[in-house]
Order: C-alpha cells, then structure tokens, then sequence
C-alpha cells in the first residue's frame, strides 16, 4: 500500500526527512537538525547513541498465509543478527543494545493441546537462539502472537525477556547527557486480563489504566529525552485493516506522552508495513516485518542512531525505509 506522509514530514535530496514538534519550543527547519545537515552533506555529525532493532519475525514451521512467509523467518533473523553485529563493532560507538518489537513465533498448531504448546515453546527457543547471537544487550517487546498460545510466563522463561512496562537510561557518548527508554505492554484484554492460551482478539488490545498510570509517573521522574517501544499501534491512523491494529484505548494514553514534554518519537510493529505518521507533534513510526515476502531481499530491520541535538535518524536494511530526522532540535535533557 502507499505509505502516506503527514505533516512535518519533508523530502530532502530524494530522502524523507521525518521531523517532530521541536520540544523545545523554538522554530526550526528539517535541515537544521544533525541527522539532516549529515544528509544534505552539510555536515557530518557523529552520532552519540545508537541501537539495533528487529520486528514482527512470526517464526514457525507452516505453509505462506498471503504475503507471510513463516519458514523463511529463521534465515532472515540469522542475516539480521549478523549485519547488527557489524553495526556494533563499525566504530566506537557501537551498538548500546538490539530489540524486537514483538511476534518472535507464531501458532504451531490450531488445536489448542500440549503438543502445540511444547511445539510453540520450541518455534521460540529455536528462534531465540539465533537472537541470542547478536554481541549486544538485548531487550523485548511483547506481541500478541508472542502471547497468543504461550502465556507470559512461559515467553519470559524461554526468552531473555522482562516484565514490562519498564524503562531504562543509556548516557550519550562523547557529550552529556542520556536517553530514556519505555518499553510498553499492550497484550491485555478491556478488564486488564493478560494475553495468554488463546483468551484475547488481536483486534482488541489495551494499555490497563495502572500501565497508564505508571508511565505518567515514570515520565515525569525523568530528565532525558525518551524513546517508546510499543508492539501495537499507540497512534490512532487507520491503515490497510481499519482501526485494528491500533490499542483502543490510544486516546487516554497519547496526552501522558504529549503532557510530558520529553517523548522525542514512538517505534511500533504490528501492522508490518513502513509507516509513519505524527500526531500531536509526536513522531509513531511502524517498522516493517520481517515475516513479509519471500527470500532474502525481503528482509527487515534497522539500526536507530541519536545525534547530540536528539534529531534520531533510522537506518534500514532491505525492506526496512530508511528515516532521517526523526525528531527535531531540542534541549531536554540538557544541563
């Protein structure tokens, strides 16, 4: 489908320059950022932090339903953790750490039974073993198909995963300062019942009120500039599927984000397809699936790097579009 652009979204020498409200206030052009002068050729700014970043595998022994192919996801994660462990020793910044946005398996089988359950257990073992292979701190993003046959307790137990919601600091190298990072859990039914052993419609996804209410707290605690990790869409715009792929209750959550001041863009999986919208001077970028298309050539996935003005530009590989700009000039975070 085509990939529409939204309002402060330029195009500069045949790149997208894809630029939030700048936080701080003041007036500013795309091409004043870091990101953006390292592209015009301006200039060449040196990143401060950067991350890997992989989504929506649905690894699992299966024949193609449509465009997905399930047998081709294990081969294309191999790639994936390959090329990020070249991004990680390509200078001395490095990679700070790699994360999936979610969907790692998807059903072993229809019947819900203990051989499916094993089965999916080992469709996330195997995949995870590959994952595991990247040189870097590694972080998870629950999906509904993470959750769909397996419960959480089980993904966390076979997985380097955690609990979410959580939040973690990364400083910035070679200047001052850090970045915040949120990773949220939208797997969990209307009455805030988790996703598990088939007991949700992926249609119908929700942040509970007490996630709500922690990420307002821990927002307002920190001083940095902050970066979310979702697997649902927190951004509301219809896509290929109508409203849902998008967590229904996106409107309560969206102004605890706007109110703080210091959310620079929100990266998303889900509806598999490049994407990238702005809503109440936010940037929510979709990233593409791995899972999609046939073959090599149509793999997916990413590396994000933050400049010292937090202007964040995203690198992708294959299938993967490539962002510059992400966010615009600001001083938060800033002594």
């Amino acid at each position: 489908m085509a990939e529409p652009l939204h309002r402060r979204h330029f195009l500069i020498r045949g790149s997208i320059i894809l630029a939030g409200a700048a936080l701080s206030g003041c007036a500013w052009r795309p091409e004043q950022t870091q990101a953006g002068q390292t592209l015009t050729g301006d200039a060449n700014h040196t990143p401060v932090l950067r991350f890997g970043v992989v989504t929506d595998i649905h690894h699992a022994d299966k024949p193609p339903a449509g465009t997905r192919i399930y047998r081709d996801s294990l081969a294309k994660m191999q790639v994936a953790v390959a090329g990020l462990n070249v991004a990680a020793q390509k200078d001395s910044l490095g990679l700070a750490f790699a994360i999936t946005l979610g969907d790692m398996v998807d059903t072993a089988g229809d019947d819900l039974n203990e051989e499916n359950i094993a089965k999916e257990i080992g469709l996330l073992k195997a995949i995870e073993a590959e994952w595991a292979k990247v040189a870097v701190e590694r972080h998870y993003v629950l999906g509904n198909h993470c959750v769909y046959t397996l419960t959480k307790e089980e993904f966390f137990a076979n997985t380097k995963a955690r609990p979410a919601p959580y939040s973690f600091d990364i400083p910035f190298q070679g200047t001052s300062g850090a970045m915040h990072f949120v990773v949220l859990d939208a797997c969990f039914k209307a009455d805030g019942t988790p996703y598990g052993r088939r007991n949700a419609d992926w249609r119908d996804t929700h942040l509970p009120a007490s996630q709500g209410q922690w990420l307002a707290d821990d927002l307002a605690q920190t001083k940095n500039p902050v970066l979310i990790f979702v697997h649902q869409r927190l951004d509301g715009a219809p896509d290929f599927d109508g409203d849902n792929l998008n967590i229904k209750n996106a409107a309560e959550i969206r102004p605890i984000l706007e109110k703080s001041g210091r959310v620079l863009a929100v990266l998303q999986g889900h509806s598999h397809q490049n994407f990238l919208t702005t809503v109440g001077g936010i940037p929510y970028c979709v990233l593409r699936a791995m899972v999609e298309d046939p073959g090599p050539p149509n793999n997916a996935f990413g590396t994000v790097e933050i400049f010292a003005d937090h202007s964040i530009a995203i690198h992708g590989n294959f299938r993967q579009s490539s962002y510059d700009s992400l966010s615009a000039p600001n001083t938060i975070g800033r002594a």
